[in-house]
């Protein structure tokens, strides 16, 4: 886990105490509080996984005929051992689908890590030293026939499909990996078996490396030097089709905002409006909070802002987090309405795209304004929904991606309201920008001393459509 500076209980404000790599715990209040993958957490989550018994879980599909299956098992054996790993071997039911045999065999085992491959005697076992030295740097681990060490000793016609099929996959799914549909992998399990599967065929191969995708997993992929055994053009058309009857709800999921990288992809998208928005974002961000030393990203997604420089990044959503290890920033796992971090702790705040998706409240901008030392600069961004412009794009984005960011703005902000609102508690605005002239970004700073604010105004003020009277008395707008 990164030092996470200012980092303290959410209900005390105090220090937390680091036990081992797995726990904060707050001797004030008696409460621990997790680490998911590096990064400290205070949002409650489901229960986690079923306890390891092993290191690793071995299952191996039997399903191709013709294998020596017993030798295949012994070479396992004695490679494992010579790697002193822990172990269960689990043969796969041969009796029933790829993927309705590896769903039961990723429920029956009990590693901390699950290695699948085919009892084929199309490997040669000393892949497993490459795949289990990379466990720790992924939580996915692919033997791949087409990176740089790697082969495929496979009939001409057979090669070709392969490499259609993959690097129409790769292209498809704007993945970066080169060999999607190798069954030689390794998953970490307590990952994977979160996972709502649903394929039965091959296409749970796909399936799987997108889910894991979606939610952040890492991904690394090994030289793998394959031997294909014989097999008919029956069999690869079956395995070809079987990867394409879950293409289009993968390619759907990948380009959802479910996806844990949507805004850093966002920013080299094909689609023109898009990228522009998020590179425009970017540089008026960026500019406004240049010079910061100490700088807090409040709902920071997957956003490339968090690579711009140090910073500490917060998120409700862990999938994004996960894919943000990449910047190497401090990561926390926490909620606008409860900060948990000191007093004064930073010299900037950036909260974009934030408060139109939470509901109107005190406490967001109580919080943001208490993190934030005297003097020290808030970047607020947020739609106009003065604006005609924003509205009509909104309607239009709505209709065009169902389902995406319009459905979640529950909260809608104008600049006149949300300036008076945030002037009226002790903060000036520096500047305004916009993007598109549809998302301002409001550029503010705090009181260098404390403010005494005769008659603050209601949140409810700041919000489109506020009457003018209540803005001026400080009554709830209607």
């Amino acid at each position: 886990m990164i030092a996470v500076p200012g980092l303290a209980c959410p209900a005390c404000r105090k220090e937390l105490r680091t036990d081992g790599e797995a726990t904060l715990t707050c001797d004030t209040c008696s409460v621990s509080y997790p680490v998911f993958d590096g990064i400290p957490s205070f949002v409650p989550l489901a229960p986690g996984g079923r306890p390891s018994r092993h290191q690793l879980s071995v299952l191996v599909s039997a399903r191709n005929e013709g294998a020596p299956l017993d030798r295949v098992l012994a070479a396992l054996r004695q490679e494992l051992r010579s790697l002193t790993i822990d172990h269960e071997l689990i043969v796969m039911d041969s009796g029933s689908t790829y993927g309705r045999a590896l769903r039961r065999g990723l429920e029956q085992a009990t590693g901390e890590y699950v290695l699948t491959l085919d009892a084929d005697a199309s490997h040669d076992p000393s892949f497993l030293h490459a795949i289990w030295a990379a466990r720790t740097d992924a939580e996915v681990v692919i033997a791949s026939r087409y990176v740089e060490g790697g082969s495929a000793d496979m009939p001409r016609a057979r090669r070709m499909l392969s490499r259609m099929l993959n690097r129409g996959l790769r292209r498809g799914l704007s993945l970066p990996y080169s060999d999607l549909s190798s069954g030689y992998r390794m998953y970490r399990r307590a990952a994977v078996e979160a996972l709502p599967l649903e394929a039965t065929g091959f296409d749970i191969l796909q399936e799987i490396l997108i889910r894991m995708v979606a939610e952040g997993y890492r991904v690394r992929e090994v030289p793998f030097r394959y031997q294909a055994p014989g097999r008919g053009r029956a069999w690869l058309a079956r395995f070809a089709v079987s990867h394409l009857k879950t293409f289009g709800a993968m390619w759907k999921l990948r380009n959802s905002i479910a996806s844990a990288d949507y805004d850093a992809r966002a920013y080299d998208s094909i689609i023109p409006l898009q990228r522009y928005w998020q590179r425009r974002r970017y540089q008026v961000i960026t500019t406004m909070a240049a010079g910061a030393q100490r700088v807090l990203d409040v709902g920071c997604g997957s956003s490339r802002i968090i690579g711009s420089g140090r910073m500490v990044a917060l998120d409700i959503v862990l999938a994004k987090l996960r894919y943000a290890r990449r910047y190497g920033n401090p990561l926390v796992h926490g909620s606008i309405f409860d900060l948990p971090f000191k007093d004064a702790t930073f010299d900037c705040v950036i909260c974009s795209e934030v408060v139109e998706h939470v509901p109107a409240d005190e406490r967001v901008f109580s919080e943001l304004d208490r993190v934030l030392e005297p003097g020290g600069r808030l970047i607020l961004g947020t739609p106009d929904y003065d604006r005609w412009r924003w509205r009509a794009l909104e309607w239009l984005y709505g209709r065009l991606a169902p389902g995406g960011y319009a459905d979640e703005h529950i909260t809608h902000y104008g600049r006149t309201n949300l300036g008076a609102y945030l002037t009226a508690r002790g903060m000036t605005v520096d500047a305004v920008d916009y993007v598109a002239g549809s998302e301002m970004v409001f550029s503010l700073r705090k009181s260098a001393a404390p403010v005494a604010v005769v008659s603050p105004l209601p949140v409810a003020a700041g919000l489109r459509g506020a009457r003018k009277e209540a803005v001026a008395s400080g009554e709830p707008a209607s």
